[in-house]
């Protein structure tokens, strides 16, 4: 891919609140910023009407949807950051593969890949620019729509991910399937991961060139001391690791990001302050990005994720003073 590839427009409002990142970049900020994974989502009423008028990849394939739909929780609450409304599975699709979206059973690939000999279905010099066109009109959409208020992340799913997914046929919890390919079949396994980053890599690059201004690595506490020297700019951390602990495995290298139980929103609201208040002293108001260890639940209350929201800027503040 050249340079020249990606064509982005250079004329996009200049960023107001940019809390998010100075914390990614490790500089000073006034209190710590905040953002939710899985923030556009089913929780939201206005997302179910939106979401209503179609099916989910041709939503993803509709630029002023997506746009609409990152949008809709910086309404609500104030997020110090937006994420583009996109899914991981638009990489397996540019590569020539059909995925569905089946009611109660989530994303499934009606052919998904059983021998290595299924590889030659894949489309491996794959243009981005024209295969994922739509996600990139969609960043540019949605950093115009913005007019500044908070940066916009951008996100793909990792080579191993989309693997099983393509060889699963659908989420699992074993993925047994795709961990026979590396067994059984190592070289196959190594094309398809092959092919899978050159299309990611080009996919990252074209986001930011976009207009996306942050990719970060997530679940990635089990090797905490490899990601801190590999140059990510934040580490995201799941509910499982103690702030504590990985701070001392990461020192100040990095900024991390994380991570309350999502399950904590379902607590009292008096609750979930005293929580996002624990977890603030735990990480400190530096070098700190406050998240949910993961996404949100399709059946949380707003109310509680506006008090989480508030509660880190509250707290925050209050700690600095």
């Amino acid at each position: 891919m050249m340079d020249g590839d990606f064509i982005a427009s250079k004329d996009f409002p200049p960023l107001k609140n940019d809390t998010f990142l100075k914390a990614a970049w490790g500089e000073v900020t006034d209190y710590v910023p905040v953002w939710c994974m899985r923030q556009a989502g089913r929780y939201l009423p206005e997302f179910r009407e939106t979401r209503a008028t179609q099916d989910f990849f041709t939503t993803c394939r509709t630029p002023a949807i997506c746009c609409e739909l990152t949008l809709q929780p910086l309404r609500r609450f104030p997020l110090d950051a937006a994420i583009i409304f996109s899914d991981i599975l638009v990489i397996p699709q540019a590569l020539g593969m059909e995925v569905t979206m089946v009611p109660g059973k989530g994303p499934t690939f009606p052919e998904p890949l059983t021998e290595p000999v299924d590889l030659v279905k894949l489309q491996e010099n794959v243009d981005v620019t024209q295969e994922l066109a739509y996600v990139f009109q969609a960043i540019m959409l949605t950093r115009h729509k913005l007019k500044g208020k908070v940066p916009l992340i951008g996100f793909s799913g990792a080579p191993w991910t989309l693997m099983a997914y393509m060889i699963e046929g659908g989420g699992s919890n074993t993925m047994a399937k795709a961990k026979r390919w590396l067994y059984q079949y190592p070289e196959a396994s190594h094309k398809l991961l092959k092919i899978l980053t050159n299309v990611i890599i080009d996919y990252l690059v074209g986001q930011v060139t976009s207009g996306a201004q942050i990719v970060f690595a997530k679940d990635a506490h089990y090797a905490l001391e490899d990601i801190s020297q590999s140059g990510y700019e934040v580490v995201g951390l799941d509910w499982t690791i103690q702030p504590k602990v990985a701070r001392e495995r990461t020192g100040e290298k990095v900024t991390l990001q994380g991570n309350m139980d999502p399950c904590a929103l379902y607590a009292s609201k008096d609750k979930i302050s005293a929580t996002v208040k624990k977890m603030i002293e735990e990480f400190g108001t530096q070098r700190y990005i406050a998240n949910l260890g993961h996404g949100m639940y399709p059946d949380m209350d707003p109310e509680h994720v506006a008090t989480f929201v508030d509660a880190v800027h509250t707290h925050s503040r209050q700690m600095q003073e």
